[in-house]
């Protein structure tokens, strides 16, 4: 039985006295329950969103429950906010969710009252608990001796008899039908991985995501960084040193990174465009989140990463990535002329960021090289090599923007596992 305010119980038998309908009092006992476990209660943002729903619907006001309002009463977001770039209310929305359907299938919690959040809305619904079956009164002596004679066996008319074995076992069949999807419901239910969770700023919401790609083949007027505007080609040519690996106009290593990463969004069914960098106008950009891949040969890269605390520069004939918060210059470099077999190692940035010029969430996989790209773009699939970037994070860096500096060896022409030099959250 489910019910938004009131319910309306469900038929019972006449020995057995129906489901009490759930009121306000129960309802907030229930809630006080689910805010101490520590499905929620080790969460800022869950039982903030549960309790508010609950208490709204309870006063009356759950047409109010949108969104916007939402993320303005909870999240302290301002009036203004664009929720499409700023998915907080839904991506929290699910969390709690799948936290309530992992409390009620602990089987300690059975015979409690249920608060469920519906799929597609944010408005809560109650659940009364079943009522254990009413003790059976014992029958007197005469019903006793009555029951002693069985009485005699009526015989169905042979037109009634099949269809109503067909009636019974169809609904027999119905509702073990039933059972069995809920049962499989809750059976193949797993709790976001971290891939997902990484992702979820990129794949939430109905938006285009738009893949940018670099492109050695181009050059690139290094000038034109400070600006939003198209890019355009430059007089001198590219200073890059490393051997190009090219499929069409694209670094390999950059599409070997596109497809691998691609499927966190294709799993979510989340539709995605891929451009390269000289095709990708700020306008498009602006339309739904970005995942940028390459660092010097990709100009958005560089625009978007001039503002962060770790970017690309060249200086003094060498590529490197600096560290704009330190005096000193880092070590996180590799001469333009190195011969490109005599590469060893190679640096590069990851990082999950809300950009503000773009108003869109936006994820960098960029090395100095190709290899150092295609490092980085490995942390962003493969939940080992995630899960030891994120351990390095604060509790709560779903939260926050985060990026980071990471190295890789580079043995004939190929890329080590990634490691972590440097980490920024804010």
């Amino acid at each position: 039985m489910s019910v938004g305010l009131k319910s309306v119980p469900d038929a019972a038998p006449p020995n057995a006295a129906p489901n009490p309908v759930p009121d306000a009092v129960a309802i907030r006992q229930q809630l006080d329950r689910l805010l101490v476990n520590p499905l929620f209660s080790n969460s800022k943002r869950y039982p903030a969103l549960l309790a508010y729903t609950v208490e709204q619907t309870l006063k009356g006001n759950a047409a109010e429950l949108k969104e916007r309002s939402i993320g303005i009463e909870v999240f302290g977001r301002s009036p203004s906010y664009d929720a499409n770039a700023d998915p907080v209310v839904r991506i929290t929305a699910g969390e709690v969710r799948k936290r309530l359907m992992q409390y009620y299938y602990d089987s300690s919690h059975v015979g409690e009252l249920v608060i469920e959040l519906p799929i597609g809305s944010y408005v809560p619904v109650f659940h009364a608990p079943a009522l254990p079956p009413q003790p059976e009164v014992s029958p007197s002596a005469p019903e006793l001796a009555a029951l002693a004679t069985p009485p005699t066996p009526k015989k169905l008319a042979p037109h009634l008899a099949w269809p109503l074995v067909a009636v019974l076992f169809g609904l027999a069949l119905a509702t073990g039908f039933g059972i069995g999807l809920r049962y499989r419901e809750f059976r193949d239910f797993q709790p976001p991985t971290s891939i997902d969770r990484f992702w979820a700023p990129i794949t939430d919401g109905t938006t285009t995501a738009t893949y940018c790609l670099g492109e050695p083949a181009r050059n690139i007027d290094v000038g034109s960084i400070n600006s939003f505007d198209a890019p355009v080609k430059g007089s001198q040519p590219e200073p890059l040193y490393f051997r190009l690996h090219l499929s069409g106009h694209l670094a390999l290593a950059d599409v070997i990174t596109l497809t691998r990463t691609a499927a966190a969004l294709e799993t979510r069914h989340k539709a995605f465009r891929v451009l390269p960098a000289s095709e990708a106008s700020f306008a498009q950009l602006r339309e739904g989140p970005i995942v940028l891949i390459g660092g010097f040969d990709n100009i958005w890269t560089l625009r978007v990463t001039q503002k962060l605390r770790f970017g690309f520069e060249s200086k003094d004939g060498v590529a490197l990535i600096v560290d704009r918060k330190s005096q000193k210059q880092t070590t996180w470099a590799t001469a333009w002329d190195l011969p490109y077999q005599k590469l060893s190692r190679d640096y590069a940035i990851v990082a999950r960021i809300h950009d503000s010029t773009t108003g869109q969430p936006v994820i960098v996989a960029a090395g100095i090289s190709e290899e150092g790209t295609e490092a980085a773009g490995e942390i962003l699939y493969n939940p080992v090599y995630l899960d030891s970037l994120l351990a390095k994070l604060p509790s709560n860096w779903e939260q926050l923007n985060m990026e980071a500096v990471i190295e890789t060896q580079v043995i004939e022409g190929h890329p080590g596992p990634p490691g972590i030099l440097a980490v920024e959250t804010w």
